[in-house]
């Protein structure tokens, strides 16, 4: 079961970190963004410093997104697979962080689940519950142990 806790935890730090970097290319490489029903070019309408806000929030969106998977990722492969129990821990508690603050957006923005802008949200429950599968069939680990001093 560990072994297949860490590489479990390890596929999905991996779709993080691609589905990062693809949101950072459209970002940076085309105008084909869609902003809930619309497109960039038709929110920004002729406003070339809308579209650039916009990307911009896009694009430091996704290098935060890619800074979590990446050090998810590192903790994941180092010392989460050796067994230490802060990182398993620390993988738990970034995670939930991250679901909830992107769950907020249901009743701070009134979205619901499984509508477009919606999507988000339901990407970071599914996220949730798979990391939360990979630790649990990690959590033979945490027996006996106390974490770091």
């Amino acid at each position: 079961m560990k072994t297949a806790s860490w590489v479990l935890l390890l596929v999905v730090g991996v779709l993080m970190l691609l589905g990062s970097l693809v949101s950072l290319g459209v970002a940076y490489g085309t105008d084909r963004d869609e902003i809930g029903p619309a497109s960039l070019s038709e929110v920004s309408a002729g406003r070339p410093e809308v579209a650039t806000a916009l990307r911009a929030r896009r694009a430091t969106a996704a290098a935060y997104a890619a800074g979590f998977a990446t050090l998810f990722l590192a903790i994941v492969l180092g010392p989460y697979r050796r067994g230490d129990v802060w990182a398993w821990r620390a993988v738990a508690v970034g995670t939930v962080v991250v679901a909830v603050l992107i769950l907020l957006r249901i009743p701070l923005l009134g979205l619901q689940l499984g509508s477009t802008a919606g999507g988000t949200a339901t990407a970071a429950i599914i996220q949730l519950v798979v990391v939360g599968l990979g630790l649990a069939l990690g959590s033979g680990r945490l027996k006996g142990s106390s974490g770091p001093a």
